[in-house]
């Protein structure tokens, strides 16, 4: 089965990461490769879970597509003194 992973860089580094797919299945790592590697053990578990309890396994049909998209900032109102 193949998941589609987001790993998000950290402002304090390493990466957390999401599965779009798996709500709620979430893990971080301090380097790429740890992340990935936690990212495979925490859906292994998350799958695990799901089939002990005899829930429904989500399937990832097709692939997520990711766009990025230029947005215009608000312009912030100058402050008014009092």
């Amino acid at each position: 089965m193949r998941c589609t992973v987001l790993l998000h860089p950290e402002d304090e580094g390493g990466f957390s990461v999401t599965v779009p797919a798996l709500d709620g299945c979430v893990t971080q790592g301090e380097t790429f490769g740890e992340a990935l590697e936690n990212a495979r053990d925490a859906i292994e578990g998350h799958l695990a879970v799901l089939a002990k309890h005899g829930w429904e396994i989500p399937i990832e049909r097709s692939p997520v597509v990711h766009v990025g998209l230029d947005v215009e900032l608000p312009v912030p109102e100058p402050a008014h003194a009092a």
